[in-house]
């Protein structure tokens, strides 16, 4: 009889991949992204096991806004104190932290918890093309076939 294969961490083999963000739709991007990170695109992917590579963004500034997101999408953050609750639009967002704008994106199709968090940690947005992980001579992945 033969079992479902499980994956132990010692055996997992990571790779680095570099995606360009340059006019691709957000969501697009983030669910190709997610899906690396998690390790979905492996046949050895396990639910309970971080088996996803690292993935770098470069030119985040660029990334597309699809419709009226730009002006109508807003992100909300809350400073615990009475009255705090903080606002700000993609738009605006996309132009002063578009790292940030990534990040938020990928990490809500990411699992919540320590595993979603150790898989988020290996995302690397950068707003322009320069990157600092040259040594690690990341694969380039063309996401256009992809979506």
């Amino acid at each position: 009889m033969r079992t479902t294969y499980m994956a132990k961490p010692g055996e997992i083999e990571r790779k680095w991949y570099i995606v360009d963000a340059t006019d691709v739709p957000l969501g697009r991007l983030s669910t190709v992204v997610a899906s690396i990170l998690r390790g979905k695109n492996k046949p050895t992917f396990t639910p309970h096991i971080d088996t996803g590579d690292n993935v770098i963004v470069i030119n985040a500034s660029n990334v597309a806004l699809t419709g009226k997101k730009a002006t109508d999408k807003i992100y909300y953050h809350h400073s615990n104190h009475p009255g705090g609750l903080k606002e700000r639009k993609a738009g605006d967002l996309r132009e002063k932290n578009p790292q940030r704008l990534i990040e938020l994106s990928v990490q809500g199709m990411l699992p919540k918890g320590t595993l979603g968090h150790q898989q988020g940690l290996k995302l690397h947005v950068f707003a322009d093309a320069n990157h600092n992980h040259e040594a690690q001579k990341p694969e380039v992945l063309d996401i256009t076939n992809l979506i």
